[in-house]
């Protein structure tokens, strides 16, 4: 396992996590503002780069798929 690779992945979706994060807080959304949670903490207890792929991937594209109304 290239550490790295993990690190630059782990700085990427930490990042598309603060942009979930704070896009959810601002218009009161609560699907982006928990996976913006979701893809800030989960990079902590992955050390295996596909499945840390698989998983913020997956984090990411849930917002598409799943709208609740706002609070």
């Amino acid at each position: 396992m290239d550490q790295s690779s993990m690190i630059f992945w782990k700085m990427i979706f930490g990042v598309i996590g603060f942009g979930f994060f704070s896009y959810g807080k601002k218009q009161k959304a609560p699907i982006p503002f928990l996976v913006g949670c979701s893809l800030f903490i989960f990079p902590y207890f992955v050390s295996n780069l596909s499945v840390l792929l698989a998983t913020g991937v997956l984090l990411i594209i849930i917002p598409y798929f799943i709208r609740f109304p706002r609070y």
